[in-house]
This record gives structure tokens, C-alpha cells and sequence, in this order.
């Protein structure tokens, strides 16, 4: 970006930039001005010379400096860099400033500025000297959030002044980078959840030695192959080089639910019930990712995300960083639905098996509890963190019969198959998580019938 004054033969532009800099003209430089003109009227009234010689040289000093700042012709670029740009609430991120004279001339004074919205912090302020020609300054400030988001950062700001601080500058440049401030996640113990078989996605894989030649599933050669897997009775076939894969893995599927009705939560900030469930998903997202399961995310609305691959599930045909990646952005910004029921989410789910179904519910009436029971029979397994109404409510007395019908809720999840756990506030999901395990191996050991398990953590 270019600071100082235009090309002189664009008379238009010339008088333009020229209002730009005496509107720049600091307090100091004002002072000035306006010392000098009084100063020249007294001496005109009073007929001093010395007086007016003294006048004119107050008046013309920030002129002069208005003038220089207007023929000022060096070029300066700046780039911003992020790291991480992408971080967990409540973690800090360092932005990275690198300004380059491009111009021939060294630089005067410049003050640099950075906009960046207030749930990050102060605008950071930065003070260079002198930059030679061709030399460059590197200057850095951190940010940080507790509330996830995307977060612009810039533009960039850079404000030029003379030497003697009576004329200011101000240039924007219009590039800006985002800040993705996820949910926080915790590491969840390895545990075996309901319905889920000895080495369930651990991403298993069928070798293909012992298949027949007609078996053999080909793709295209790609640069780096080892040209002892060509296929050459494919390769004639499609007329192109085909190479013989190896192993097919075999992945498991596991679709995690989250719940964003607006009216199936109470409360807001960082400690409310929705960000739990939030930060629950996201946990669930990783830690299956981790174990090698095909994963999608799946909202009240009938959202998935990401949407792409087999059955819309990331994992299987994405890598397992990009995957958790673009589900991560997706948790970064979502918000409380308009929606009343889940009856959306299940007409995605009654498509057939799903694999291991996982579960983040808000307040559920009878009616939600029966759409649950039906996702369940389209799951080879189900666990749901239902979030007690009640107990997330700071401040007010739960209803009469809360918990009695929070129990029967309950009840109901884990007679149609759910592995169903409560959840209030103060407990991480690690903690739940063994719950579900625990819960899991005692309903298979009854034949699949779920147990009951009391309310845990009592009521606020």
C-alpha cells in the first residue's frame, strides 16, 4: 500500500490529498496555526514587525509539515499472520505484524494500529521508528476468547506523522484475516460405549492378497505408486495405467447429534447448558476421529456437516485433520435453532443403519422422547448426555415434578435402547463418558436391557 501524495500531474488528487492532511493536522498543529494567525493580527494592529515575523513563522511551520507529509512517496506493505488460526476457547493466539518499505527513502514515524473486535482484547498500538529503504520490522500481540466464534482481524491501520508531531496521516490497508476461536475439548478415556463390537473403528482393514484376480478393485496410477501393483489386465481394459489396491479399509460409522433448539436450553455465556453441549460434541467429534471412525455431525435442523464422502460421512474419503477441521469451524459458529422438535434429524437418520449414534440433548418432552426412540432403531448404537433442565438453571427453584419427569424421560431413552445419561453442571464429559461405557457393559450383561441409574449430581 502506498503512502504520501499522488502522481502531481492529477490536479484533482492533489487538492483532495491536500484536504486529507490539513484535516490531519493535530491538536499541536492547530495551536500553531491558530498562535500564528492571532499573532499576525496583533502585530498588525499594534504595527510590530517582530511580532508578525514571529506570527508568520507559527503559522507556516505546520503548513510546511502538511506540505511534506502530502510529497511524501515511499511505498510501505504489511502482512499479518496468525498462530494458530485456528484455537480453543479460552487459549491465546499470537498475531504476527511485518512491515516493508518498498520505496527507495527511509520512512519517518509510523504508528501502527490494528482493529480487532473487543472480545479480544485492546486494539494493539505499535510505534516504528525509522525503517531504512528496503528494510522491514517485525512486531507481534496476542489475543484471546472465551467465547468461540470467527473473529476479523484488521484492517491493518498505519497512521504517518512529521517530526515535529503537527500533521497526522491515516492509511488503511484493505486486507483482514479471521480468527477461528473453537469449542474447548477435553480427552476422553477409551472406552467400549453400548452396541459397540470389540475393534469397532479402529479402522480395520481387508487385504486383498488372498481376494481372486476378478475381486481386485483398480484405480487410477498416481505419481508416486509403486509400479509393482500395476494391474496390467485393468490397464488394458480402461486404456490407462491401473494399480491394485491393496488394502480396503473398513471404517465404522458414528454420527454425533447435537441439539440446538433455543427452547431446549436455559441461560447464556461461557458455563451455560448449550455451550456444554457444544464443547461435548466437539470432544465426541475428536475422540472418534482419533479411534478411526468415519464421523458426521448432525444438527436438530437436519444439518450435516460435513456433508460429503459415503453417507455424508468425513473420515472415509478425507483426512481425519480436515475432517475435524471443517467440523470444528461448523461448532465455532452454530447457534441456538427456531426449531420445536427433532423430527428433522431423524429423517436423515431413518436412511438405514447409521453405526454408533451420540447423542448432546437439551430439555426433551414426551413427544422428542419418542422421535429419540425411533432414532434409536436406526442406530447399531446409542448414547445420549440428556442436560437437565432444571439443574443448569442458576438462581431458580426447580419446578414441582422437574425431576420426577426428567426421571421418566429418562427411563423411556433407555427402554427403547438408549444408553442415556444425565448430565448438570461441574462434571466434565470425560467423567459421563466412563458412565456410558459403564452403563453399556451393564445393559448387554443384562441382555440389552438398559439399567437405571440415579440422578447424578442433584439438583441446584
Amino acid at each position: 500500500m502506498a503512502f504520501g501524495g499522488p502522481p502531481a500531474r492529477d490536479d484533482g488528487d492533489d487538492r483532495g490529498a491536500l484536504r486529507a492532511a490539513l484535516s490531519g493536522l493535530t491538536t499541536r498543529g492547530r495551536s500553531f496555526l491558530a498562535a500564528g494567525v492571532a499573532a499576525a493580527v496583533c502585530a498588525y494592529v499594534l504595527g510590530q514587525g517582530d511580532l508578525l515575523r514571529v506570527g508568520l513563522l507559527l503559522a507556516v511551520l505546520p503548513l510546511v509539515c502538511v506540505a511534506v507529509l502530502v510529497r511524501t512517496r515511499y511505498r510501505v506493505a504489511g502482512t499479518r499472520r496468525l498462530s494458530p488460526s485456528r484455537v480453543p476457547a479460552g487459549t491465546e493466539a499470537r498475531v504476527h505484524l511485518r512491515m516493508e518499505n518498498v520505496s527507495r527513502i527511509p520512512t519517518g514515524l509510523l504508528m501502527l494500529q490494528d482493529r480487532v473486535p473487543y472480545v479480544l482484547g485492546p486494539r494493539p498500538r505499535f510505534v516504528l521508528d525509522r525503517v531504512e529503504a528496503g528494510g522491514h520490522r517485525e512486531v507481534s500481540y496476542r489475543v484471546r476468547s472465551d467465547l468461540r466464534g470467527r473473529y476479523p482481524l484488521g484492517p491493518l491501520q498505519l497512521r504517518l506523522s512529521d517530526p515535529f508531531g503537527m500533521c497526522e496521516l491515516t492509511r488503511s490497508f484493505s486486507a483482514y484475516d479471521t480468527l477461528v476461536v473453537i469449542p474447548r475439548t477435553e480427552p476422553l478415556p477409551p472406552v467400549r460405549l453400548a452396541g459397540e463390537a470389540p475393534g469397532y473403528g479402529e479402522g480395520r482393514q481387508r487385504s486383498l492378497a488372498l481376494a481372486g484376480d476378478d475381486d481386485v478393485i483398480p484405480r487410477g496410477y498416481r505419481h508416486g505408486d509403486d509400479l509393482r501393483r500395476v494391474h496390467w489386465r485393468s490397464t488394458a481394459r480402461y486404456g490407462e495405467l491401473m494399480v491394485r489396491r491393496e488394502e480396503q479399509p473398513q471404517r465404522s460409522r458414528c454420527t454425533v447429534l447435537l441439539d440446538t433448539r433455543r427452547i431446549a436450553y436455559r441461560g447464556a455465556g461461557p458455563d451455560s447448558a448449550f455451550e456444554w453441549a457444544v464443547s461435548g460434541a466437539a470432544s465426541a467429534l475428536v475422540h472418534m476421529l482419533e479411534r478411526g471412525f468415519a464421523v458426521r455431525l448432525l444438527t436438530d435442523d437436519g444439518t450435516a456437516v460435513p456433508g460429503e464422502g459415503a453417507g455424508g460421512f468425513a473420515g472415509s474419503t478425507q483426512e481425519s485433520a480436515d475432517s475435524a477441521g471443517l467440523m470444528m469451524d461448523t461448532l465455532a459458529v452454530v447457534d441456538h435453532s427456531d426449531g420445536s422438535g427433532l423430527s428433522r434429524a431423524y429423517d436423515v437418520l431413518r436412511g438405514g443403519n447409521e453405526g454408533l449414534l451420540v447423542a448432546f440433548f437439551g430439555d426433551l418432552d414426551e413427544e422428542q422422547v419418542a422421535v429419540a426412540a425411533r432414532m434409536r432403531q436406526r442406530s447399531g448404537g446409542a448414547v445420549a448426555f440428556v442436560l437437565a433442565d432444571a439443574a443448569w438453571t442458576q438462581g431458580d427453584a426447580p419446578a414441582p415434578g422437574a425431576e420426577a419427569a426428567f426421571e421418566e424421560r429418562l427411563r423411556l431413552l433407555r427402554e427403547s435402547g438408549w444408553t442415556a445419561v444425565p448430565v448438570t453442571p461441574g462434571t466434565g464429559l470425560a467423567e459421563y463418558w466412563r458412565q456410558a461405557g459403564h452403563q453399556g457393559v451393564t445393559a448387554e450383561s443384562a441382555g440389552g436391557a438398559g439399567g437405571t441409574t440415579g440422578f447424578s449430581g442433584g439438583w441446584s
